[in-house]
């Protein structure tokens, strides 16, 4: 059990919480590792804008998620689960962006017991206009060694506190992350006998049996069309795929990141949200942009709270947010 909280199971009493010493070390590292992340993407010349919390229509989601209505002066908007749409028409203004970005997902209730979902959590939200998956992809895994190194610089104490050591992060800190398609990853799971679909995303079990067999972060990329969200780009020479990637921890932590070249084609956008079953009418001011002129780009989001927990190697989300909402609890 980790030296300072022996308590793995839900969390209990919010002053309790707040009191705990490993809340309290969570909350270091949390500090240090938004400061360096700020440092690293400002070093490459980004601009932090603050985003929205409610808007008109929000990322449909996936994988039961589902948005939270606000009555706003009679209008129905959404609390936003992802802000990737904004920061799409962001690129108008801005090349170079990042968010700081709370999102609310109402995640199905089973979701609760497997320590790697909130109803509240935050992103590092990233957008490169004219930037490949290449380019998304250096962006994210640079800033992700940047970060364990600084957060091992600033609060080597806190983080061998909770029982963690520095060998764990040696193979990351030296780069070269390895890249697996998605058919790959269906292939190496489906021989190690789990039963994981083709034209679906990896199940959360498929993550972190993939994860227990890596000794450094990897991607996978190329997942299905269907799978994913309509703003991610179809792959132009190979139909039926997606030019997007997720970035995996090793050491069974599973996604720490999710990004994408983005479609900025008004006439595709409207047919990949037919595809997707979605009514292009809620995405009026979107598609209005989009006819304007959206520039191509590329982008990706790093859960906040995943980061933190892989650091500190803390069993659960709630673990690593000073007010956990875990999916089907009640909480203040």
């Amino acid at each position: 059990m980790h030296p300072i909280d022996d308590n793995r199971g839900m969390p209990g009493p919010l002053a309790e919480h707040l009191r705990a010493p490993a809340t309290k070390a969570a909350m270091l590292v949390q500090q240090e590792a938004l400061q360096a992340a700020r440092d690293f993407l400002r070093g490459r010349d980004f601009t932090e804008l603050l985003p929205p919390l409610i808007g008109p229509v929000t990322d449909p989601g996936g994988r039961g998620a589902k948005a939270l209505d606000v009555d706003y002066y009679g209008n129905p908007y959404k609390l936003m689960t992802s802000a990737i749409l904004y920061k799409q028409a962001s690129l108008r203004g801005f090349e170079k962006l990042f968010y700081i970005a709370p999102n609310v997902r109402v995640e199905p209730v089973e979701t609760a017991s497997t320590g790697r979902h909130l109803v509240e959590f935050h992103q590092i939200d990233v957008e490169i206009a004219g930037a490949t998956r290449d380019d998304a992809m250096e962006v994210a895994a640079g800033m992700l060694m940047f970060v364990v190194e600084r957060v091992w610089q600033n609060v080597p104490d806190v983080l061998r506190g909770l029982g963690r050591d520095p060998i764990v992060f040696h193979e990351l800190l030296q780069g070269g992350f390895e890249q697996v398609t998605h058919a790959d990853a269906v292939e190496r799971l489906l021989g190690q006998g789990h039963p994981q679909s083709p034209d679906a995303e990896i199940d959360w079990i498929g993550e972190e049996l993939l994860s227990h067999k890596a000794d450094r972060p990897f991607f996978i990329t190329d997942y299905p069309k269907g799978s994913r969200g309509f703003y991610d780009r179809e792959d132009p020479d190979r139909p039926g795929l997606l030019r997007n990637f997720d970035l995996i921890a090793h050491g069974g932590y599973g996604e720490l990141v999710s990004g994408s070249e983005r479609e900025s084609n008004y006439a595709t956008i409207v047919t990949r949200m037919r595809e997707s079953g979605e009514n292009p009418a809620k995405y009026s001011w979107y598609l209005d942009m989009a006819r304007e002129g959206i520039p191509a780009s590329a982008g990706f989001g790093m859960g906040v709270q995943r980061l933190v927990r892989f650091l500190t190697g803390l069993d659960a989300l709630w673990q690593v947010s000073a007010y956990p909402k875990l999916p089907g609890m009640v909480a203040p």
